[in-house]
């Protein structure tokens, strides 16, 4: 990613509506995880290395590193979204390069090509110890841009 993309800063009002919606997605509280940049058509995550999110070896599970770097892209697409409307995946894949150790892993998704319906994403995911960064998961995502409608409580996609 080029330093002026890693500097750069989305709106305050896209900042608030991007942190909003993460905010209602209960499996990445679960998780620990949290959101520590947002720039336009760019997303970090960060999630906290800890037992409950650990695989039978010690690695943090292939699941938790999937689902913070299909929420890193979803949300990198979103920063780019017209007002009133709503992110879904359509599709991504993700190749595990090693395995995710560190004090946390850092997913980042940066938008690839921006379309009216249709945006695709470029995922990272890397193990943070001590500050080195190493890369422990790569992919790609599509993302549909939808009309937003109102969420009910207790509504599930």
């Amino acid at each position: 990613m080029e330093d002026r993309q890693r500097r750069q800063q989305a709106s305050p009002e896209v900042q608030a509506r991007i942190r909003a919606s993460f905010e209602r997605q209960g499996l990445m509280r679960h998780l620990g995880a949290r959101i520590v940049h947002i720039a336009p058509g760019c997303v970090h995550i960060v999630l906290p290395s800890r037992p409950e999110v650990t695989q039978q070896h010690g690695y943090i599970h292939a699941g938790a590193t999937s689902a913070i770097a299909d929420s890193a892209g979803g949300y990198a697409g979103f920063t780019l979204f017209p007002e009133n409307t709503a992110v879904l995946t359509v599709e991504y894949k993700i190749n595990l390069l090693r395995p995710a150790v560190g004090e946390h892993i850092e997913a980042v998704g940066t938008v690839l090509k921006a379309g009216r319906t249709l945006t695709v994403c470029q995922l990272e995911v890397f193990g943070v110890q001590e500050g080195h960064r190493t890369l422990v998961a790569t992919g790609q995502q599509t993302l549909m841009c939808l009309n937003e409608r109102a969420e009910q409580p207790g509504e599930h996609r």
